[in-house]
This record gives C-alpha cells, sequence and structure tokens, in this order.
C-alpha cells in the first residue's frame, strides 16, 4: 500500500503538534500554514525519527485515525482517509508498552486481532495464530502466559497480534524503546526480516538515530513539528541537508566560517583552476554542474564542481560545493569523526605534505589540537579534541592524551549551511 500525506498539519489550540510554526503553505488556493509532505511506497519500511516532541508519534496517530487532522490529507492508495475509523483503515499498530492482556494465553492475544474480521485467504483462526507464532519465532509459546515472556518475546506476540488480521499498513510507535540495548539490536533484526518477508509498508517511529540506519529503507528526519529531510540511511547520513540533521544523526564535527574564495575545477587537471570574481550574486540550484570539468568527490558520492575556500578561525579549510557561493558568506559545513585521520608518523606527514601548524595540501587539511577526554567504546574510542576553542571528535582504536595533529581529505567535508548575510563569530 502506498501512503501520502500532502500538507498535513495538526493544531492542538494555540500549540501546534505537526507542521511549521511559520506557515505560508498554500492548501487548497488558499494560503495557509506549512504542513508536512511524505511519500511511503508499497512495501517500503518507513522510519520516522527526531527528538522527543518534534512530531513524530502525532504523525503516526493521525495516519492511524486516533486523531484527525487540522488541515491536509491522508490517502491510502490514493483513497482519502478523512472520516474512515481506525478499525477500517487496515492498519496494524504496535505500541511501545506491548498491550498484552494478562489474563489472556499468548495464542488469545494473538487471536484477539482477528475480533472484528476473518483471517486473510480463508486461513482458520488456529491456523492463522500457529503461523504468525512461528513467523516471530515464538512456534511453542501459544499455552503460555504474557507474564512468562521476556520484554523482547511479548514485543513480538504484540507484533503477531496486529499482523494477525493481514493489515496493509504496519504502524510502530518506539517498539523497542524498553528494552535493553542488545535485546534491540536483535530484535529490529527480526522486525525488518518479518516486514520484508511479508512485504508490508510500514511506519516506523524512533529517536533512536542508530536504529533508524540500521532498519530503514528511508528516513524522515523531523524537527519542532517538520521534516528537515528525507532519503536512504546512507544519503542522510553522508549528506545531511541542514545542520540539524548533521548533529541529530549520529557524531558530526561542525565548522563555520567565511568564505575567502571560490574556485571551479578545472576540465583539465583534478585541482581547481582559477578563483572566481566576487559577484553579489549567488548561483541558485548545482550539484552537478555542467557536463565540463572534472569534479572533486566527497565521503557520501556527491559530485562538485566548485571549491570554496573557508576561513574558520584564522584557518583556510577547502571545501567542496555544488554551486558557486559568494565571497564573504558565512558556510557551515561538517566532517564525520570516522573521517578524521590521526597523524602522527613520519609517514603521515609526508603523505599528507604537512606544511606547519594548521596546513595541508589543496587536497587536506590538517589541524593541531589537544586532547580534553576519551570515550572507550570496545571497537573504537571516541576522543574529544580542542581545536581554536572549539571541539572536534574523532574516532581511534585507543584513548589519546596530550597534543594532536588530525587531518582530513577535502572530499570529506560536507557543506550543510549558506548564509549570505550572517558574519561568523
Amino acid at each position: 500500500m502506498r501512503l501520502t500525506l500532502d500538507g498535513v498539519r495538526k493544531e492542538y489550540g494555540d500549540t501546534v503538534a505537526l507542521g511549521s510554526r511559520a506557515g505560508g503553505r498554500a492548501t487548497n488556493g488558499r494560503p495557509g500554514a506549512a504542513g508536512v509532505d511524505l511519500e511511503v511506497g508499497d512495501g517500503e519500511f518507513f522510519t520516522l525519527v527526531g527528538p522527543s516532541g518534534c512530531g513524530k508519534t502525532t504523525t503516526l496517530r493521525l495516519v492511524a485515525g486516533f486523531d484527525s487532522p487540522t488541515q491536509g490529507s491522508i490517502r491510502f492508495d490514493g483513497q482519502e482517509m478523512a472520516g474512515v475509523p481506525p478499525e477500517d483503515r487496515g492498519v496494524g499498530v504496535v505500541f511501545q508498552n506491548y498491550a498484552l492482556f494478562p489474563h489472556l494465553s499468548v495464542a488469545e492475544n494473538v487471536a484477539y486481532g482477528l475480533r472484528f474480521t476473518d483471517p486473510p485467504n480463508g486461513e482458520h483462526r488456529d491456523e492463522r495464530v500457529a503461523s504468525l507464532l512461528e513467523l516471530v519465532d515464538l512456534p511453542d509459546a501459544g499455552p503460555r502466559g504474557p507474564g512468562e515472556l521476556s520484554g523482547g518475546q511479548r514485543q513480538r506476540i504484540a507484533l503477531a497480534r496486529a499482523l494477525a488480521p493481514g493489515p496493509d499498513l504496519l504502524l510502530l510507535d518506539e517498539p523497542m524503546s524498553a528494552l535493553d540495548a542488545r535485546l534491540r539490536e536483535r530484535l529490529r533484526l527480526q522486525v525488518k526480516e518479518i516486514q520484508s518477508t511479508l512485504g508490508i509498508t510500514t511506519l516506523y517511529v524512533t529517536h533512536d538515530q542508530e536504529e533508524a540506519l540500521a532498519v530503514s529503507d528511508r528516513v524522515a528526519v523531523m524537527a519542532d513539528g517538520a521534516v528537515e529531510q528525507v532519503g536512504t540511511p546512507q544519503a542522510v547520513y553522508r549528506r545531511p541537508d541542514s545542520r540539524f540533521v548533521a548533529e541529530f544523526v549520529g557524531d558530526n564535527n561542525v565548522f563555520e566560517g567565511r568564505v575567502e574564495s571560490v574556485r571551479e575545477e578545472s576540465a583539465e587537471s583534478d585541482g581547481p583552476s582559477r578563483t572566481q570574481p566576487e559577484s553579489p550574486v549567488e548561483t541558485k540550484g548545482g550539484g552537478s554542474g555542467d557536463a565540463g570539468g572534472n569534479r572533486s568527490i566527497d565521503a557520501g558520492g556527491s559530485d562538485h564542481r566548485y571549491v570554496v575556500c573557508v576561513d574558520v578561525g584564522g584557518t583556510t579549510i577547502p571545501v567542496p560545493a555544488g554551486r558557486r557561493i559568494q565571497p564573504g558568506a558565512t558556510v557551515t559545513f561538517c566532517v564525520r569523526p570516522e573521517r578524521m585521520r590521526v597523524l602522527g608518523g613520519e609517514a603521515d606527514v609526508t603523505a599528507w605534505d604537512v606544511g606547519g601548524e594548521d596546513r595541508g595540501t589543496d587536497t587536506a587539511v590538517t589541524l593541531d589540537a589537544t586532547v580534553s577526554n576519551a570515550e572507550f567504546l570496545g571497537e573504537s574510542t571516541r576522543t574529544y579534541l580542542r581545536w581554536r576553542g572549539r571541539e572536534l571528535t574523532v574516532r581511534t582504536a585507543d584513548p589519546l592524551s596530550g597534543d594532536v595533529r588530525v587531518g582530513f581529505e577535502r572530499g570529506d567535508a560536507h557543506i550543510v549551511g549558506v548564509d549570505s548575510k550572517k558574519a561568523p563569530e
């Protein structure tokens, strides 16, 4: 089933739970407040992720029919859902708290999902229950009570109950947030496998970024009632559209500085060819440029035709860009910790052509920093650095201490914001 949200907004009195606070969208030809637009494909595992209060659970409740939108349209396979009660929408819902009946057996809890409808495909009720218990890997749990099961087992029974009527759409509201970390990891793999086996369209709500990246076909990052970015997990992580997404989804190093110059990649060489004139007009669009010159490829796979030289606290850092940016503008860019390399040996110095403090080549950047703290995480160490009053994060095998030199390739930097009016602090 295909799910469409078109300009959906929810207000409770003066409180905006879903939709932009600023407004300005046109609805049905009339000016109105901005709402949320989303398209979830048939059979897609689509996740809403964001901090508490961002509107993700409100979105799920509107799709389920538990609440009605203040404005906008919710459609299932093109059919408008306004006025359609939850029981007639063909949705299955799994909540965080399981909501199993303690006085019923596991089998009876699963069968409770069939109280208003017959099993799909002409199956007998007992056959349907048995097949679902097999699907969630609890084939012998039918006679037991919910109190005899672990948290992960109870959540799988809640999933089986939601799947019993054969819904067209599965809604999962923070289903694993009450479980311990190791159990969450195992259960999310099982949920994804079940979803893939059934091919059921799934809308998943979580505040856990790692969970969202691990299970989703696509992710919508939400903040303050609005959608910040929609994309594959890889695209959202590697090419965030905004500073919020860059800082919310995983660790990141965010820099801000003033553009000193803009250079265009040469068609004949791998390096930049010339400095662009300081035009007051900023070229809109971009990303791929024309078909002429070579491109600088960043860590996310995006191609760029331009390189902007950004002054960050007195250090000039070259950053790839998909369009020409006006000199004097303020640019915000990010570099993931795993793309930062600790430079310690003579081979490192030679390879990076380091020419002194906070210097590098035209394609690499080096920064001299001081270790302020470290967290050993098992598979790696999250090391915190101080560089010119700013905090940086790198991933290393073992904890570091004292003064260190770190570097990153120019293509590892990704621009998340451009402001032609704001002067950097």
